[in-house]
């Protein structure tokens, strides 16, 4: 299989909105944007609201139904790994292989000599068509570089060969994550990191590195923009560079994961994709749950107060829902209102706090980040929560479609 050149990740914890999110596509390919869906959901979020892999694949494809898309689709198995992986052969035709837990520990020594003798040629200052600068780069680096990613990139190519096995390599398409680590990695290891994967001969088409700054979910970037944009724009530069130089899939892009809501990068992401041929793979995981919990306060009586109980319960578990997201999440306790004000909170309190609006006074980061890895609490209240969410379809889902078009379809893609 081949991935689309535009793809976008839209996971949706409780399987609710998959045709208000497949609007969104709809109505951007009405206006010529020809962006793919990837319905998106990791074994970490399975086990948290106790659903299955099986659960995404049946609303990716009622939603299809329900509005006739005849396009391409996907269903991502998100941040698998050896563990977990046999749950979602059977619904997923995406893999996500995440290694990051691996990167750091040392290859066998012989390999990483091999390594060093195999690309030794790069060493020294070397030219990547599309970045300025030279590249430097030189044994030590070389030798530091297997002795960090060899093992990770080792233990991806056995992910994907038992993938390959037990589904057919025509039947799937992967991606290698390395986004959720503490440490950004740099052009160069990019490039080693791809020369990794071509000597393992592992056909991936989307790579997530981890780049400088935080990638907090569901809020924006707070790093230094310039600094982004060089980044990425190398980083197109090195994939399309080490594709011809490895043999690796043409189709091989950039995969930026916790995407979502990351405003002041879109235009910058936009413009930089309009001045090569290269594809882009934005996951937006939570954002759409963030809407279904603003959907429920802007909604008033029963949904207000199930959106009120879910943040009072959040504040309550604060150290144990965070923790799985610590490297993806900047909350300052201090600043997070008290649990007691917000049961006092009218409609309109609960969604200008929570909506992500950086204009307005009202706007508070830190109660949004901790909705955002809160989920695990409306999956406790069961039925409750899910009827609420019945009860005020028509206002979520407008809510899901708008966010995801005019949010993150129109800036990114359009």
């Amino acid at each position: 299989m081949k991935i689309e050149k535009y793809t976008i990740g839209i996971g949706d914890r409780f399987a609710c909105q998959g045709v208000a999110q497949l609007r969104a596509l709809v109505q951007a390919r009405a206006v010529g944007i020809d962006v793919c869906p990837a319905w998106n959901k990791s074994n970490r979020e399975h086990l948290m609201i106790n659903s299955k892999p099986d659960d995404v694949r049946a609303e990716a494809d009622r939603a299809v139904a329900e509005l006739g898309w005849n396009q391409p689709y996907y269903v991502d198995a998100d941040h698998i790994n050896l563990k977990n992986v046999d749950a979602f052969i059977g619904a997923s035709d995406y893999y996500t292989i995440d290694v990051a837990d691996f990167i750091g520990e040392a290859a066998d020594p012989d390999a990483v000599k091999a390594f060093v003798k195999e690309f030794r040629r790069y060493a020294g200052p070397f030219s990547v068509p599309g970045i300025d600068r030279k590249l430097e780069l030189g044994n030590a680096d070389l030798e530091a570089a297997a002795q960090r990613f060899l093992l990770a990139i080792q233990q991806a190519a056995r992910i994907y060969r038992y993938i390959e096995t037990n589904k057919g390599s025509d039947k799937f398409v992967a991606e290698i994550s390395i986004d959720e680590t503490d440490t950004p990695r740099t052009p160069v290891e990019l490039f080693l990191i791809l020369a990794m994967i071509g000597l393992e001969e592992i056909p991936v088409q989307m790579i997530a590195p981890k780049f400088a700054s935080r990638f907090n979910k569901g809020i924006d970037y707070a790093g230094d923009l310039r600094q982004f944009e060089t980044e990425f724009a190398e980083d197109l530069s090195v994939i399309a560079f080490a594709v011809s130089e490895f043999q690796l899939p043409k189709t091989l892009k950039l995969s930026v994961h916790s995407g979502s809501d990351k405003f002041s990068l879109y235009p910058i992401i936009n413009r930089l994709l309009k001045t090569r041929p290269a594809g882009l793979h934005l996951k937006t995981a939570g954002t759409t749950w963030l809407e279904e919990v603003c959907g429920l306060a802007e909604s008033g009586g029963e949904g207000l107060e199930v959106a009120k109980e879910i943040y009072v319960r959040a504040f309550e578990r604060f150290h144990e829902l965070t923790e799985p997201y610590k490297t993806v999440i900047d909350i300052d306790r201090s600043k997070l209102p008290d649990p007691k004000t917000v049961v006092g909170w009218g409609s309109e309190d609960y969604v200008n706090a929570l909506r992500h609006g950086q204009a307005s006074p009202e706007y508070n980061p830190h109660l949004r980040q901790l909705l955002h890895v809160g989920f695990r609490v409306a999956a406790e209240m069961g039925e409750r929560f899910t009827d609420a969410l019945k009860a005020n379809e028509e206002i979520i889902a407008r809510r899901v479609t708008e966010n995801l078009f005019c949010r993150h379809l129109l800036p990114v893609f359009g």
